[in-house]
C-alpha cells in the first residue's frame, strides 16, 4: 500500500481542500523532496479561478519551492544524497530536443510545469508534504538561506531571464510597469545591471516603497499623476529607453508601448491576459523593439549567489508565511487583492515538527 502524505489539492474554480494523497513513485532518475516552503505564485492565484485553462483539476498547484532529499533514485545516486537542501526549476525539461541542446530549456518541446495541468499534460507541484523532481531540474542551496527565501528563487530566476533578455545600457532610463513579486525582482536585478535610473509604476503605494527598498530610484503611481506625460518630463520628451511589462493586461502593455522611445526597448513578462490589441502603425513607425520572455533557461545558479551574497534581499517581498492548511483561505485573500499581500509563503506540518 502506497503512503499517504498531506496536500492542497485544487478541485474546481475556487475551491481548494487538503486531502491526502499517495506519496509520489520516485523513478530512476528523479529525487522525492520533502517540501519545506512553498510559495503561492500570481499565476496559482489567477488559475485558482479556473480561467486560465492552465490548472485543470484535480491538481496539486505549486512551484516555487525548497525542501530536503527524502529519497534519490539510481540514476540520481551520487548527484543527491538524503537530507540534501534543494530547491528545483519550475520547468521539468527533457534534455534531448532542439532546444535543451541550445540551453533553450523554457522551451523544451516536451516541457512541463510543476503545478500545472493542460490538455497535454498533468504535473503535481509542491503545495504538498512531497514532490518527486528529476535531478537535473534540482539545485542544492546552501546551510545559510532559509527553505522560505529558497522558495522565492525561482520567481527571481523568471525576472533575471527577463533582464538577461533585454538590452540595458549603463545611461538607460529604464521604466518597470508592475511591481508584484516579479516586478520588484525585476527592479532589483536592473539596478544591478547598473541602469542609470530605474523607475518603477504601480497602483498601489504599498508595493511603490518596497519597490524603492528593491533599489527603483524613482515611484510613480497612476492614480496621481500622468504616466506618459510625467516619463516626458523625466526623459526630455524622448521616452524610456527600456520598458519591463510585468502585468500583463492591455492597458499596460499599451502604456509600455506609448512611453517608450524611438527605437527603444519593450519586454513583455506579464500574461494574464491571453490578447491584446496594439497599435502596429505606431510600432513599426518607431521602430520599437518588442520582445516576450517566458520562465527562465537556468539562471537559479546565479539567483542563489544573488541571495546568499546579500546583494538581491527578498525580505522586503516576504508577506507571511503560514501552515499549508492555511492555503485555501489566503488563496481568496490574494484574489479579492487583500492590503499588505505579496508573497505567501505556505509550509506542510509535519507530525515530528
Amino acid at each position: 500500500m502506497n503512503r499517504k502524505m498531506k496536500a492542497l489539492l485544487y478541485t474546481g474554480p475556487y475551491r481548494l481542500s487538503m486531502t491526502e494523497v499517495p506519496i509520489p513513485q520516485v523513478g530512476e532518475d528523479e529525487v522525492l523532496i520533502r517540501v519545506k516552503a512553498c510559495g503561492i505564485c500570481g499565476s496559482d492565484v489567477h488559475g485558482y479561478t479556473g480561467k486560465t485553462g492552465r490548472r485543470i483539476p484535480p491538481l496539486i498547484m505549486g512551484h516555487e519551492a525548497a525542501g530536503l532529499i527524502e529519497k534519490v533514485g539510481s540514476l540520481a545516486k551520487g548527484r543527491f544524497e538524503v537530507g540534501q537542501r534543494v530547491t528545483f526549476d519550475s520547468t521539468v525539461f527533457c534534455n534531448r530536443c532542439h532546444f535543451c541542446r541550445l540551453g533553450m530549456i523554457n522551451h523544451c518541446l516536451k516541457r512541463q510545469v510543476f503545478g500545472v495541468s493542460t490538455k497535454s499534460y498533468r504535473r503535481h507541484g509542491a503545495f504538498a508534504e512531497y514532490v518527486a523532481a528529476p535531478w537535473w531540474v534540482v539545485y542544492p542551496i546552501p546551510e545559510e538561506l532559509s527553505f522560505e527565501y529558497a522558495a522565492m528563487l525561482e520567481p527571481c530566476a523568471v525576472a533575471l531571464h527577463a533582464v538577461n533578455r533585454t538590452p540595458i545600457h549603463p545611461e538607460d532610463t529604464v521604466i518597470v510597469i508592475g511591481a508584484g513579486t516579479i516586478g520588484l525582482l525585476v527592479v532589483a536585478c536592473v539596478k544591478l545591471k547598473g541602469a542609470r535610473r530605474v523607475i518603477a509604476v504601480d497602483l498601489d503605494s504599498s508595493r511603490l516603497r518596497i519597490a524603492s527598498q528593491m533599489g527603483a530610484d524613482l515611484v510613480l503611481n497612476p492614480k496621481e499623476e500622468d504616466i506618459p506625460e510625467r516619463v516626458k518630463e523625466l526623459t526630455d520628451s524622448l521616452g524610456a529607453d527600456v520598458v519591463l511589462e510585468a502585468v500583463g493586461v492591455p492597458e499596460t502593455v499599451k502604456e509600455a508601448l506609448d512611453i517608450v522611445r524611438s527605437d527603444g526597448q519593450v519586454t513583455l513578462i506579464g500574461n494574464l491576459t491571453p490578447r491584446v490589441e496594439v497599435g502596429l502603425q505606431d510600432i513599426i513607425s518607431r521602430e520599437i523593439n518588442i520582445r516576450g520572455t517566458y520562465a527562465s533557461a537556468g539562471e537559479h545558479r546565479d539567483c542563489i549567489k544573488l541571495f546568499t551574497s546579500g546583494k538581491i534581499n527578498p525580505a522586503p517581498i516576504l508577506s507571511k508565511v503560514l501552515p499549508l492548511s492555511e492555503g485555501p483561505r489566503v488563496f481568496k485573500e490574494l484574489l479579492e487583492g487583500r492590503p499588505g499581500l505579496l508573497k505567501v509563503i505556505l509550509k506542510p506540518l509535519f507530525s515530528e515538527e
